[in-house]
């Protein structure tokens, strides 16, 4: 049904475990360990691009946390038209909210995939997904890319003593279809490498959940929702690989602990690069800024673009300029007479009085 999942995951632990069982032996423990360890890296490698543009999302997400809120409270009665106004605020932006989780359900198929290759080595059980294989047939049957002598060289492995495809809690008759190939191990030799791996892994996810919670933004972090999810990702879901980890072989331990592993170094990377490019951008700024600014002792540049039209009462052609005195009239005998005494010489006349001609006509029509 899924095999479109099953068989690339196969093939590629299928070449891990051609390169590691070259140096350590086919059917060495530690080179199946190694096979599950760098398929986890593998793909986190293949899905490095998309973590990034999630942390992207992240924080573009974080930035528009106060539009999307006042969004919120503005069309809070109006439910169609908000969801119209965030569809234009993610558009604008360039916020695409998918990103954000495309690790997360690119990662659930391929753990999905991990647990069932590695389940179908040992097909002996008849419960949830075991066909009851004897353990002659089981041996002699291929798992998707592995050959017979691969499956047989997974039964035979063991990592310090126990089976990496054993867990906790197996029935006993699968635990003695290993006996064909190898001790029989005992719940002691499992638990023996299975709580360690729990204990390691539940200590990664949580440190890991903090990494996160730690560069979440401070309204971000007082968001109710955010809140709960920060609790659960702190406390619950490492919680959740201690109880769970007894039903978990100890192949998809290897992967949870190597995934954490992955992540913690991963963030610190990317969030370093990040913060370095924002600042790189912040910085360049204030060097614009700084550039456009006046230097400290310089004239601040006049805008010669604007100028002031010339006044009315300097316009050539107009009524002073016409009946303001030349400087003979001025001085001329007879320029003061019918002037009261003591009168200043240098009064200007009373502008004459336009021609009648030249007076607006009435709009007033004429009575009969």
């Amino acid at each position: 049904m899924l095999d479109f999942i099953y068989y690339p995951v196969s093939g590629i632990l299928w070449v891990w475990h051609k390169v590691f069982g070259f140096f350590l032996g086919a059917d060495n423990g530690i080179a199946w360990a190694l096979s599950v360890m760098f398929l986890v890296f593998t793909l986190r490698a293949i899905l490095y691009k998309p973590f990034v543009k999630q942390v992207r999302t992240t924080r573009q997400m974080q930035e528009l946390q106060p539009q999307i809120k006042a969004l919120q409270k503005k069309y809070a009665k109006d439910r169609q038209r908000m969801a119209v106004e965030m569809q234009k605020l993610q558009k604008e932006h360039g916020f695409n909210p998918v990103m954000g989780c495309l690790p997360v359900l690119l990662q659930a198929p391929v753990f999905i995939g991990l647990f069932h290759v590695l389940r179908s080595f040992n097909r002996t059980g008849t419960g949830y997904g075991g066909l009851g294989m004897s353990i002659e047939d089981n041996a002699n049957t291929a798992n998707y890319v592995f050959s017979p002598d691969d499956v047989q060289s997974f039964l035979s492995a063991r990592l310090f003593g126990a089976p990496i495809s054993s867990y906790i809690t197996m029935p006993k008759e699968q635990l003695e279809s290993f006996g064909a190939y190898g001790t029989v191990p005992t719940i002691a030799n499992i638990a023996a490498v299975a709580v360690p791996l729990m204990i390691i892994a539940s200590i990664a996810t949580h440190f890991n959940s903090r990494a996160s919670v730690a560069r979440q933004s401070a309204a971000a972090a007082a968001n109710p929702q955010s809140a709960i999810m920060n609790k659960l990702a702190l406390w619950v879901f490492p919680l959740g690989v201690l109880v769970g980890g007894p039903f978990l072989m100890i192949a998809i331990l290897l992967y949870w602990v190597s995934n954490n592993i992955w992540t913690y170094a991963q963030q610190h990377i990317v969030f370093r690069r990040i913060d370095a490019e924002e600042a790189a951008k912040k910085q360049a700024v204030l060097e614009r800024r700084a550039d456009n600014a006046p230097k400290p002792g310089a004239r601040p540049k006049k805008d010669t673009r604007k100028q002031a039209a010339p006044s009315a009462a300097t316009a050539p052609g107009s009524v002073a300029d016409e009946t303001e005195p030349d400087d003979e009239s001025a001085e001329s005998p007879g320029a003061g007479e019918g002037t009261s005494p003591g009168a200043s010489s240098t009064q200007r006349p009373k502008p004459k009085p336009r021609p009648a001609a030249n007076r607006p006509k009435s709009n007033k029509r004429k009575r009969r």
